[in-house]
């Protein structure tokens, strides 16, 4: 019987890391990550979970002869503040699996 007891406290256990990484995935999703290129002429803001919010592009980069560049730097921002977001994602839930060793985690 004593074998129960410890896996109805794992059980627990599990439950209430289970509430936490809700409540983190929550808060990322909350969360505002800026990425920009050509010194700050175009700005991208994701959120946690990696949605585009915000596309800002300066007028003065604005150039109906370069449209490749434009196209260039909005990549450049886009993928810029993806890389922060998974940065940001992985140091969050990251936290949750720390010496755990789960196949496809």
């Amino acid at each position: 019987m004593r074998g129960m007891g410890n896996m109805q406290g794992m059980m627990k256990q599990m439950q209430k890391m289970q509430k936490k990484m809700a409540q983190a995935q929550e808060e990322l999703g909350e969360e505002r990550i800026e990425g920009s290129a050509g010194g700050g002429m175009v700005t991208v803001v994701v959120s946690g979970h990696k949605e585009v919010l915000e596309v800002n592009i300066k007028e003065e980069v604005v150039d109906p002869e370069d449209i490749e560049m434009l196209q260039d730097l909005v990549l450049a921002a886009v993928n810029e503040a993806m890389k922060q977001a998974d940065e940001l994602t992985n140091q969050t839930m990251g936290q949750f699996t720390k010496g755990i060793n789960l196949p496809g985690f």
